[in-house]
Order: C-alpha cells, then sequence, then structure tokens
C-alpha cells in the first residue's frame, strides 16, 4: 500500500485527490486547515482519510510527511522547501505544481543522495506547458531540424457563454496571484533583439492572436521567457517569447489599474472606514462626489470610454463599503474582483494553450508547427484550471509509485521519462494537443 499525503484541500486540488483515490493500492491524506474541504473532497471514499493540520504545527506535519511514500505540496509556494526539508529527513518523495526556488534547487544534490525525487513543475504552467513544448522539440530534433522560433502562450479564461462581464474574465484561480502578475516585468528574445518591459509596461505590450475555434485574443508578456533557452535547449532560436492570453480590453483595464496604485499592498487600516468612492478617490487626489468625470478626466479619456465603464461596473466609484484582510488597496480589488468576477453554478471555464514553433531542416526546408489545446471545465463539476493543473501532478505520482519514473534529484518535467507516459494519460482525459504543420518558403 503506497501513501500519498496531500498537503492543501483548495481549488484546484479535487481532480487529483479523485484520480490517485480510484488507483489500486493507495491511500490518500489530505492535511487541510479546515478538515470540511477534505472531507468534502474525499466523499467518504474507502482509501481517503481527512486530517486538520498547518504548516505551522511542525510536529504533525513532520509526522504526516514521515508517515507518507510521497508528499504533494499544493500549499502556497512559500512553504514548499520547508515540506521538502522534512521529506528529505524521512525519505520522502515530494511533487509540486510551482515553479522551482532556488532554495529548492538547493535541495538537489541531498535528494538524490537519498534516492529522492523532487518533481516540481507538474501542473499546467508551468508543467503541460514544458511537457508539450520539450516533446515537439524533441521531434524536431529527432528530424535532424532546429527549432529558430518558439512562442508559447497560455490564459485560463471563461468559457464563451460564461463570458458575461465587461472584463472578459472570471477567477478559476488565486485572485491575488492575477492580479499580482501585474507587478511582473517581462524580458524575451524578438527576432534577435533582447526585449526587456519594466513592470509598468507590461499591459502596454499587448498582441492580438487569432486561435483557432477561439477567436481574437490579445496576450502580453509573461515574466522571464530567456530562463527556457537553455532550459529547452533553444540555442539556435531568434525568437523565444512567452506570454498570457487574455479576451480583448483586460490589458487596456489593467494597465490602468496598475498605473492608478491600485496594486499597491501596503497596509492602510483607514480604508476599511471607507467607500470605494473614497477609496478610488484618494487614489487621484479627487472627491467622491462627480468621481467618474473625475476618473475619465485623470485618465485623459472620454467618460463613455470602456475602462471608465469598466471601473463603474466593478464598483469603484460606488458607495459599497470597502472590506478586505488585511487592509491594503490590493486586498481590497481582490476581495471586490472575486466576489463580482466569480463564477456562477454551472457555467464552465476554459484553458487555452498554444505552442508556435518554426523548425529549419537541413537542405533549407522551414515549416511553422502550432501545438493547440483547448479544454473546457465541465458544467456543475470540475473547472478546467483544476484539472489541468492537478492532474498532470496526480499521473505523475502514479507513476513514481509504481517505479516508471526513476529519477533522482530537484527535476521539472522536461524529460521523455516523464513527459511521453503523463502526456499519454492526459490524453485519455481528453486533454490533448491538436498540431498542425504548415510548409514554410
Amino acid at each position: 500500500m503506497k501513501k500519498v499525503l496531500v498537503l492543501g484541500a483548495g481549488l484546484v486540488s479535487r481532480p487529483l485527490v479523485r484520480y490517485l483515490l480510484d488507483q489500486p493500492d493507495t491511500q490518500v491524506i489530505i492535511a487541510s486547515r479546515t478538515v470540511s474541504k477534505a472531507e468534502a473532497l474525499i466523499e467518504k471514499h474507502p482509501a481517503g482519510k481527512a486530517v486538520a493540520a498547518t504548516v505551522q504545527e511542525k510536529e504533525k506535519l513532520e509526522a504526516l510527511v514521515a508517515d507518507a511514500d510521497v508528499a504533494i505540496s499544493l500549499l502556497p509556494w512559500i512553504y514548499h522547501v520547508q515540506v521538502a526539508e522534512l521529506c528529505l529527513k524521512h525519505k520522502t518523495n515530494l511533487v509540486t505544481t510551482s515553479y522551482v526556488s532556488p532554495a529548492m534547487r538547493a535541495l538537489d544534490q541531498q535528494a538524490r543522495d537519498q534516492g529522492l525525487l523532487f518533481l516540481n513543475e507538474i501542473g499546467l504552467d508551468p508543467g503541460i506547458d514544458h511537457m508539450s513544448a520539450m516533446k515537439m522539440i524533441h521531434e524536431v530534433e529527432h528530424k535532424g531540424g532546429r527549432v529558430t522560433s518558439f512562442e508559447s502562450v497560455c490564459g485560463g479564461l471563461p468559457a464563451p457563454e460564461a463570458n458575461d462581464n465587461p472584463f472578459g474574465y472570471k477567477f478559476s484561480w488565486s485572485p491575488r496571484g492575477v492580479l499580482l502578475a501585474g507587478r511582473n516585468s517581462a524580458h524575451f528574445l524578438k527576432d534577435g533583439k533582447d526585449m526587456v518591459i519594466e513592470n509598468k509596461d507590461l499591459f502596454r505590450t499587448v498582441a492580438i492572436k487569432d486561435v483557432r475555434g477561439l477567436g481574437w485574443l490579445e496576450l502580453y508578456p509573461n515574466r522571464d521567457s530567456m530562463l527556457y533557452q537553455d532550459l529547452y535547449g533553444l540555442k539556435d532560436a531568434r525568437t523565444i517569447f512567452r506570454g498570457t492570453f487574455r479576451n480583448p480590453g483586460w490589458c487596456e483595464t489593467l494597465e490602468k489599474v496598475v498605473r492608478l496604485g491600485f496594486l499597491n499592498d501596503t497596509e492602510r487600516p483607514e480604508i476599511l472606514g471607507w467607500t470605494w468612492a473614497q477609496l478610488t478617490a484618494s487614489l487621484i487626489n479627487a472627491k467622491p462626489e462627480g468621481l467618474k468625470a473625475a476618473m475619465a478626466k485623470h485618465l485623459e479619456l472620454p467618460e463613455v470610454h470602456d475602462v471608465i465603464k469598466r471601473f463603474e461596473w466593478l464598483g469603484l466609484f460606488s458607495d459599497e463599503p470597502v472590506k478586505c484582510d488585511p487592509p491594503t488597496v490590493l486586498d481590497a480589488l481582490t476581495a471586490l474582483m472575486e466576489r463580482k468576477m466569480a463564477y456562477k453554478p454551472g457555467e464552465r471555464d476554459l484553458v487555452v494553450l498554444q505552442h508556435e514553433f518554426i523548425a529549419e531542416y537541413p537542405g533549407g526546408r522551414k515549416e511553422a508547427i502550432t501545438s493547440l489545446l483547448v479544454d473546457y471545465g465541465i458544467p456543475y463539476g470540475d473547472s478546467s484550471m483544476a484539472r489541468t493543473v492537478s492532474l498532470p501532478a496526480a499521473v505523475a505520482v502514479k507513476l513514481m509509485n509504481q517505479g516508471k519514473i526513476k529519477l533522482t534529484g530537484v527535476h521539472i518535467p522536461t524529460v521523455p521519462e516523464v513527459y511521453e507516459p503523463v502526456l499519454a494519460e492526459l490524453e485519455k482525459m481528453n486533454i490533448k494537443f491538436v498540431d498542425t504543420f504548415k510548409p514554410l518558403a
């Protein structure tokens, strides 16, 4: 009997838990601050066990890790290394869906010495993006070719029938995380030119793409794309770009959100006694009365502009009281958007992930390759975001328990030993890419 410890029972955990509960000779222990959430995931399955525990309860956490064959950390990334150190102490493998931090990377040799695998970035983005990109890059190389251009864009969006608010967006994962992405800078390569975008210009660096079956979407750059030059072996590429998809209008609006200071996370206790009109007015040194016109003037936009309409719809000019914890402008906006831009019961989300490659082969032949994943959530069931983030991790854990992944150390899923069986299993669950090949002159 293999024991799998799942730390966290949040938005994306259900598909992973249900998949692992259905595996033979597997017990799944779910540890959550709120034990009722863990119990709801198990649904009285005989192979499941719910435990109330937090990362602050160090002795309880250590006992849980010590008793497991694999620990899956679905906690915020800041706790992964704490869990990893316990895994080293008790010879427990570890899986996360988060980016590898320098502190996690530093544990590589210790994990190797213990014969342990710490598999990270095995979610959607990062995760499925790594696996599908490396699969195609390796296929090109096996044909004697080389990739000279690589562009990868991913996004979670409302399904078309659920796209019914002015922002064209609803939250299928952490609203705070979505907003904090607006504070990132970006770095990418475009036609051989090194491009560095400061965070204040992130949402001004927008492109439009016609995605097959979905129509026109806008995209903006996602962090440091140049990390992938070495990671993916793209030494011949003159373009390396990773981005995020959104529906049209998002970037224009978020650029104003950033400029106005709505992403400030400095604590301001006084805002808890304010209305939204008072808070918004304070950001532009205006009075709450006539705020809509004052905002339009401040942004040099007409009052009928779509950005102003979105702000009004959200309630930024309203007499609604500000509610948040902690008392920061960022957390106030997060709470407001989470409430106003939530999925209604039965609504579907969608995940779109598209890679575009240009491959060159001996003799001068070139081709454009597009790999496209479009996955929809299940009405009244799991969201696409939950499925695509958690199922790759679940499949990897099953393979580890079966002894089919023999790697040791700190890894991400860029090697065939991981990506081939995981992608094959995801295809059986209809999470699959459609590849198209077009010759270039």
